[in-house]
């Protein structure tokens, strides 16, 4: 969407992340449940953490609408996410974290500073990759144009 100073955009972006967050709160009740014997429980909170990523996708709908991504955006969104957690995000918690002498928290960190950094990277490859696909296509393409066009220039001559 294209109104990032939008009440509504910033409303929908809230709703996404709570809707989300309520998806893998649920999930993690449900296995806490579950550990105690209460399978019932376990099985209503799954069901209604399905229900939650169904909003949640009807809210990323609105936000990038199917009309304006392509595989290629998806990944570079998903290229800079990653790189935001890695560079800043899990930087700043860390520190907060340190300052805190809360060395669980400071290991949680780590771990996803390392793991946001792997998940860059292997979304650049696969962006990489495609490019060189396209690259190779568009010539094989050009190829069988021009292929075309000197038949088409004897047919007609």
């Amino acid at each position: 969407m294209k109104y990032p100073e939008s009440v509504t955009v910033k409303n929908i972006e809230s709703a996404f992340a709570g809707e989300s967050m309520a998806y893998i709160k649920y999930m993690y009740f449900a296995k806490m449940c579950r550990a105690a014997g209460d399978e019932a429980s376990a099985r209503v909170l799954e069901e209604t953490a399905t229900q939650e990523v169904q909003h949640a996708f009807g809210h990323l709908d609105l936000l990038y609408p199917k009309t304006e991504m392509t595989p290629m955006r998806c990944l570079e969104m998903a290229i800079e996410g990653e790189t935001y957690e890695y560079t800043e995000m899990y930087p700043s918690f860390r520190h907060a974290a340190v300052e805190e002498g809360n060395h669980a928290a400071v290991a949680e960190m780590d771990e996803q500073i390392v793991e946001s950094r792997e998940h860059a990277a292997r979304f650049q490859a696969i962006l990489e990759k495609a490019a060189k696909r396209f690259a190779a296509l568009a010539k094989v393409e050009e190829k069988h144009a021009n292929h075309y066009r000197a038949t088409l220039a004897q047919v007609t001559a």
